[in-house]
Parts: C-alpha cells; sequence; structure tokens
C-alpha cells in the first residue's frame, strides 16, 4: 500500500469510527434530557431511571468521542501537512468554536451527572439541554468545515495564498448550512431508531416491561421525526449540489452525458469506461426535475470534466444508492408505525413489530457512513474542491502504513471496550428496587 492510500485508508477509518461516538453525542443527551422532562412532568420513576442510563451512556460516548476526535485534530495536521499550511487560517473559526461547544458539553454533562439532588430541578433539566445544544452545535460547526471543503469561499487567492480572509464568510459557505442540517437530522434518526431496535429486542427477550417501553417510545419519536423532516433537508442539499457542484451530482447519480430533462437513475451500476449507467430503472425528466425544480432543466454530465478529475464514479453512486434506500424504509417504517400506534395501540404490545424494529435499527448508521463515503468520495480529487489535490496535500513521511494498522487495532479494543460498558451500565435490565429508588445508580 502506498502512502497516499494509507493516508487515505487511515483517514476514512478514524473518521468512520468517530462519527458513530459523534452521532450518538448529539442524540443521547436530547432523549435523556426528553426522559428527565417526562418524570418532571409526570413522576413516573421509569422515565428517571432511563434518564439516569442514558447520561451514564453519554458520558461513556462522550469520552470515547472526544479521544477519537483529538486522533483526526492530530491526522489532519500529521497526514495532510499542506492542506492545514494551506486553509489552516480560513477554518481555523469553526474549529475554534466548535471547541468552546465542546468544553461547554463537558461542563454542564459534569453537573448532570453530579447534581441529581445537589442542583435546583430547573437548572438540572438546563443542564441537560446546554448538553444537547452543545453537542449539535459542535456537530454543526465541524460540518461546516467540511462544507467549506466542498464549496470554498470568504477569500482572496494573491501569488497562491488566502488573502484577504473572512472567516464567517468561510464558514457560512453554500454547502455548509445544508450539510450540517442534513447531518444533525441524519443523527438523530441514526441513534433513535439503533435504540428503539435494541430495546425492542431486550422487549421481546425480556417480556413486557415498562423501562424498555418508554425508550422504545422516546427513541421512535426523536429518530421517526428525523427521518421525515430529512426528505426535505436532502431535497434543499441535492439542489446545492447540483449548481455548486455538478460533477458530484453527475456521479452520484451516474450521469456521463450533459442533458436537457436527465432522468433520474435508481439502482444500476455505472461503466466509465464506456460511460454509461446498466441495469438502472429510469424515471424520464427525474433528476432535471428534483435538482432544480422543473423537468426540462439542463444536467451537466461528466463529460463536463476530464476523467481524471472524476472521483471514483462507481463507488459513489452504490454509496448514494445505499443511503438514499436506507433512508426511504426508515421513512416508510417511521410512518406505518405512527399508524399502527394510532389504530392498534401500544406498539409494545405488537411483536411483529418490534421484530421489524430490530431488523431496521442498524439503517440509520448504514446511510450516515453510506453518506459521509458519498460527500468524500464525490469531492475527489480534490481536498478543497477546484483548488488543491487530495494527493498534493498529503504528508511526505514514510511508512504510513504502520501507523494504520495500529490505529485500526486501537479502534477494535476500544469498540469492544465500549460494547462492553454499554452492555453493563445502560442497556442492562432495571430492578425493582432501580425503579422504587432511582437514587441508587447515581
Amino acid at each position: 500500500m502506498d502512502n497516499f492510500l494509507a493516508a487515505r485508508s487511515q483517514m476514512g477509518m478514524s473518521l468512520a469510527f468517530h462519527i458513530v461516538f459523534a452521532v450518538i453525542g448529539v442524540s443521547l443527551p436530547l432523549m435523556m434530557t426528553i426522559a428527565e422532562w417526562r418524570w418532571r412532568s409526570t413522576g413516573d420513576p421509569t422515565y428517571l431511571l432511563l434518564a439516569k442510563r442514558w447520561a451514564k451512556g453519554t458520558t461513556i460516548l462522550f469520552a470515547v468521542g472526544a479521544i477519537s476526535g483529538t486522533v483526526l485534530s492530530f491526522e489532519l495536521g500529521l497526514l495532510w501537512p499542506r492542506f492545514m499550511q494551506y486553509a489552516g487560517a480560513v477554518i481555523g473559526m469553526p474549529f475554534s468554536l466548535e471547541g468552546f461547544a465542546f468544553f461547554t458539553e463537558a461542563i454542564f454533562l459534569g453537573i448532570y451527572l453530579y447534581g441529581w439532588n445537589r442542583v435546583p430541578g430547573w437548572f438540572h433539566l438546563f443542564s441537560g439541554i446546554i448538553v444537547s445544544l452543545s453537542g449539535l452545535l459542535s456537530a454543526i460547526f465541524v460540518t461546516l468545515v467540511n462544507g467549506w471543503m466542498n464549496t470554498p469561499t470568504g477569500f482572496d487567492i494573491l501569488d497562491g495564498k488566502f488573502q484577504n480572509i473572512h472567516p464567517f464568510a468561510a464558514m457560512l459557505n453554500p454547502a455548509g448550512i445544508p450539510e450540517a442540517v442534513h447531518m444533525v437530522l441524519a443523527s438523530y434518526t441514526a441513534a433513535g431508531f439503533a435504540t428503539a431496535g435494541i430495546h425492542s429486542w431486550l422487549l421481546l427477550r425480556r417480556g413486557r416491561n415498562r423501562f424498555d417501553e418508554v425508550a422504545i417510545g422516546i427513541a421512535l419519536c426523536v429518530g421517526g421525526a428525523a427521518v421525515l423532516i430529512q426528505g426535505v433537508s436532502g431535497d434543499a442539499l441535492a439542489r446545492m449540489v447540483a449548481v455548486k457542484q455538478p460533477m458530484k451530482l453527475a456521479s452520484l447519480e451516474g450521469q456521463f452525458k450533459t442533458e436537457v430533462g436527465a432522468p433520474l437513475s435508481i439502482g444500476g451500476l455505472p461503466f466509465p469506461d464506456e460511460r454509461v449507467t446498466k441495469y438502472a430503472i429510469k424515471i424520464p425528466h427525474g433528476l432535471s426535475l428534483l435538482a432544480f425544480h422543473t423537468p426540462n432543466a439542463l444536467i451537466k454530465g461528466l463529460d463536463q470534466e476530464p476523467s481524471k478529475d472524476w472521483p471514483n464514479v462507481r463507488m459513489v453512486h452504490i454509496c448514494f444508492q445505499i443511503m438514499v434506500g436506507c433512508g426511504s424504509l426508515l421513512s416508510l417504517f417511521a410512518l406505518i408505525a405512527a399508524w399502527l400506534s394510532w389504530k392498534r395501540g401500544p406498539l409494545s404490545k405488537q411483536k411483529l413489530f418490534l421484530k421489524a424494529a430490530v431488523l431496521v435499527s442498524p439503517l440509520g448508521f448504514v446511510a450516515l457512513e453510506a453518506g459521509w463515503m458519498v460527500t468524500e468520495l464525490g469531492r475527489q480529487p480534490w481536498i478543497v474542491y477546484h483548488l488543491m489535490r487530495t494527493r498534493d496535500a498529503v504528508t511526505t513521511m514514510p511508512n504510513i502504513t504502520i501507523t494504520f494498522l495500529v490505529m485500526t487495532f486501537v479502534y477494535l479494543v476500544l469498540g469492544i471496550i465500549v460494547v462492553w460498558l454499554l452492555s453493563k451500565h445502560v442497556i442492562a435490565p432495571a430492578e425493582k428496587k432501580q425503579l422504587d429508588g432511582p437514587g441508587v445508580l447515581v
């Protein structure tokens, strides 16, 4: 494996690992705060127990997310030194704000964990809200940086260097906000459905119990609402990509030819050498309609750029189809869940539904990982779109393959430890004495 491929592999693996914990770190505090709010509203001790369990989960995942996030920060400088030298002054602002949000989250998470019965109830609930908002803002600030890499703005280039830098203009680049909204909703979707699936599985094993039932209810509300709004967010993001990154859109769809009234391709497999996508279901004018909201809009194909500047079209197209497919299935599942709950009563009584919830539970994370592969692979061969090639940014340090293998092993061990900790401290069955007096868990 050459150095360039090893550096890309290490960065991709670190992102894929970190994103799982970052996503749960955004979502779990929201569900934890909802559980506490429900306890304060109803007095039901099950909600209190759930809030405390999810607070423990948030702490575990926050710690692991902090470790993997720090590794990523080092890797940005160590694996891609020319990128940081070239763009560091422009993207420094959102990274600094992300640090502020991170420390705020850490402070209020400490208050939340150790403030039960030590601070006023309203302040404890407020601490949970701040933890939720801080996690949300961290995700937004980091995604704004990625948005800038896709649509760089907020500077002039003079003598090959960034000059006249406007940090806020750079931060509010065209891709930033649509990407951030899409990412946040994807976080709530992935964590919500995964949590609902885990507690559905536990409910099937343990039999009916209040603890798993309320967990499913909160998780499904968060995940279901997010995935239904995600369709609107996806539409806005796709329209931005059509205007600002037409070659990425062409790769997503396997659209090799510039065309008026371009069809939408569902499925299929691109063959870049033959410049055709085979075996796809074609919906006439569908791509033009989705990208520009008019059926006869012009869609730029990959023929507008030399093939050396194409991303891996086949991989991008497949990942995009996986992301859309998983999102569509989860949207359908959310609608069915709402209908069943309305027509047939509590979902926890319906075994077939619980089994289906277990089956669809990983799809949010599958869509999330596939979506980030679309974002990153679709921008290649550029690390900063049309300004700097990824190959030109990589370090000259030799033997990166060794660090790649070492980090893979570390992530594997860390993942096993996290799963063990969560099973012991978060999803373990509730005992009667815990429901009678949840204070023993603090």
